[in-house]
């Protein structure tokens, strides 16, 4: 295991001082064989993959195409134009880059980099950097980028102390943030400020970002391969997080070097160590779910998950909840999936689910994961154990059934509009009851067309809230029709 942290550093000697600066203190005794003694640990992997340039960084393309904002910022601090470059607060999910594109912009030239963090910052410590920075351009025509993770954390005092620093350009903010700055960031901030939205990393993102970890010098160096299960366990428990992704790559390496010490030793031609699907699971102690977001498993697991809904099942349903997220499933389908239940399902033998199913898409949405995973189940309980009736979906399918074959001709004259000139001379609008000036506000009156006289499209079940509406339809359509 000892090459996972120093062996392979001859690899990467010429690139390891550098890292150093960019990332703390890499070194290590790179002169130690394989199980000969323990070398000095390095970085983190996920530090030491940071990108040093635009072109490196994984993800987010719309932000990064010739000329944007980004580019220009990163290409020096001239580069946005006379008036100098523009702060900038960068939303989006945990590990999408927030951090890193941070780093890119600092190292442009003529650039100082100071990172604060909300959770631990203060006025004084955002005041003292102002000060700083002020002295910096003023007396060595140095331009502070402050990164400042976790703004939305910051209360309004706090981020007012920013406006003078971001408004007289004596700072480039670059801001953080994993919520939304419409609500958690102060408006004379947001409206100095360029808001970029980040988006969450693709599989093929996270793929490639694995596969690059490790072959480059400054990753594994080449020192393990990686089995087809193994990458894609691993790129469906990242999330669409690059931190995520690649911390847990370095914990598998780690169980695959051990299991190779533990067997015969390391191969010592330097053969590298190839990290399995058992490695994988053991290092994140999470089995391997199969499922094919794009095969069979993403369609089976969807249907037994809405069959056991539909079924009044919660534990079933419940159980296939969790295995749709735990395999990555965007939790979005799976609140979609939800809502149409709801309506389906549900109907209206409990109106209220459909609201709970909305309100959880719409949770979900502002929230995502993993405290998604809460709301979704709370939906699944309501649903699942409601009572259920698929009376108004069967309902509007038989009246498109009709419309298709050609019935309901025409409309009733006096339900026709009259508000036009010369309506009234065409007989509309002419008999029509005002149903508010009838008792109980119904009035007796035909409203289908001829051919559909006393077509019944709802037939209400006796389950759950449908039980009394069965009761007060009945009541209706006696007074409506007059019967």
């Amino acid at each position: 295991m000892d090459d996972l942290f120093g062996a392979g550093q001859d690899k990467a000697s010429a690139n390891n001082d550098s890292d150093a600066d960019d990332f703390g203190d890499e070194s290590g005794d790179g002169d130690s064989p394989r199980g000969s003694g323990r070398a000095a640990p390095r970085s983190p992997l996920a530090v030491r993959m940071r990108p040093r340039t635009l072109d490196d960084v994984v993800g987010q393309q719309h932000l990064l195409g010739h000329g944007s904002p980004l580019r220009q910022l990163a290409a020096g601090s001239n580069a946005t134009g006379p008036a100098g470059p523009s702060s900038l607060i960068l939303w989006g999910p945990p590990g999408t880059g927030k951090t890193t594109l941070a780093h890119v912009i600092a190292k442009g030239p003529g650039r100082k980099f100071v990172e604060l963090s909300a959770i631990t910052a203060g006025v004084k410590d955002v005041r003292r950097v102002m000060d700083e920075a002020l002295t910096a351009r003023d007396l060595y025509k140095t331009t502070t980028v402050l990164f400042l993770d976790e703004i939305h954390r910051f209360n309004k005092a706090q981020q007012d102390a920013l406006l003078p620093g971001v408004e007289n350009r004596w700072v480039v903010l670059v801001a953080a943030t994993t919520e939304n700055p419409s609500f958690s960031v102060v408006s004379p901030l947001l409206s100095r400020s360029l808001l970029l939205t980040l988006k969450p990393l693709t599989d093929a993102d996270i793929e490639g970002l694995l596969l690059r970890a490790v072959e480059d010098p400054r990753g594994l160096g080449g020192s393990v391969s990686l089995e087809g299960e193994a990458l894609a366990h691993l790129v469906r428990l990242s999330g669409g997080d690059a931190r995520r992704a690649l911390t847990a790559l370095e914990a598998a390496a780690g169980v695959a070097f051990g299991d190779a010490d533990d067997v015969d030793g390391a191969p010592a031609d330097g053969t590298p160590v190839s990290i399995e699907l058992k490695h994988t699971e053991r290092a994140l102690d999470v089995a391997s779910v199969r499922y094919d977001r794009a095969g069979d498993q993403h369609y089976d697991v969807a249907s037994a998950f809405i069959k056991s809904i539909r079924g009044s099942d919660v534990d079933a349903s419940l159980h296939y909840l969790a295995r749709m997220l735990e395999a990555g499933e965007d939790p979005r389908f799976v609140a979609r999936r939800i809502v149409i239940s709801a309506a389906e399902d549900v109907g209206m033998a409990d109106p209220t689910a459909l609201q709970t199913a909305v309100a959880a898409a719409q949770a979900v949405q502002l929230i995502g994961m993993p405290e998604g995973r809460i709301i979704l189940a709370e939906a699944v309980v309501h649903l699942a154990t409601a009572p259920k009736s698929n009376a108004a979906y069967l309902g509007i399918n038989q009246a498109i059934a009709d419309v298709r074959a050609g019935m309901g001709n025409g409309i009733p004259a006096h339900l026709r509009d009259a508000h036009y000139p010369g309506s009234k001379q065409l007989g509309h609008g002419k008999g029509y009851k005002y149903a508010h000036d009838a008792p109980h506000a119904v009035a007796t009156q035909q409203y289908p067309p001829d051919d559909l006289v006393g077509r019944n499209y709802y037939q209400p079940t006796a389950n759950g809230a449908e039980r009394d509406i069965s009761t007060r339809l009945e009541r209706l359509r006696k007074i409506i029709r007059g019967g």
